[in-house]
């Protein structure tokens, strides 16, 4: 391997783990989460050699992997697949009840506000920092965190995401074995 490869290969291990957190909360479902940062990760080693400062590559991944998001919630593909073999991992235990209830909350934001919430909560970026990563206005990032948060607390309070119901139309049925 040459020596971009093995710096790729040493980012790649470093943020990989992030990346799947943050999918896993832009999507709600591991599988799913597991495919986008695979997916961004792929486009990141295309670029590798265009990215002049490596320590940029954490955010241009996290660019990477929301755009790849909201992409793919666009082609709205089907959520489950069902195929005639059991999983070969064990079932793991369910996440705590307040988890599901603000996961659940969470899904029903639109994918970009959903991005929006992720990175600036999540991933504790500044609204420069988001704004730059969607390519939108800071004022943009600001309104469409005040509108989620309001439908996020409007949505708790009502207790309309409660664990158990089904989510709502569009959204990824989380299983035994999300985290």
């Amino acid at each position: 391997m040459t020596s971009a490869e093995d710096a790729f290969v040493e980012f790649a291990e470093l943020a990989g783990p992030r990346l799947r957190r943050t999918a896993f909360l832009l999507c709600g479902d591991w599988h799913t989460a597991e495919d986008l940062a695979q997916t961004a990760l792929a486009k990141v080693f295309v670029a590798w050699r265009r990215i002049r400062y490596q320590d940029a590559a954490q955010a241009y991944a996290t660019r990477t992997l929301v755009n790849t998001y909201i992409a793919d919630r666009r082609r709205r593909r089907p959520v489950e697949l069902i195929t005639d073999r059991v999983p070969d991992h064990p079932v793991e235990q369910f996440p705590s009840d307040s988890r599901i209830v603000i996961l659940d909350a969470l899904a029903t934001l639109p994918p970009r506000a959903r991005a929006v919430v992720v990175l600036r909560y999540w991933s504790d970026q500044s609204v420069d920092q988001v704004a730059g990563l969607l390519g939108c206005s800071a004022g943009n990032v600001k309104s469409q965190t005040a509108r989620a948060l309001d439908k996020l607390r409007a949505v708790l309070e009502a207790g309309g995401a409660e664990p158990g119901d089904p989510p709502p139309a569009g959204h990824e049925a989380r299983t035994a074995t999300d985290g």
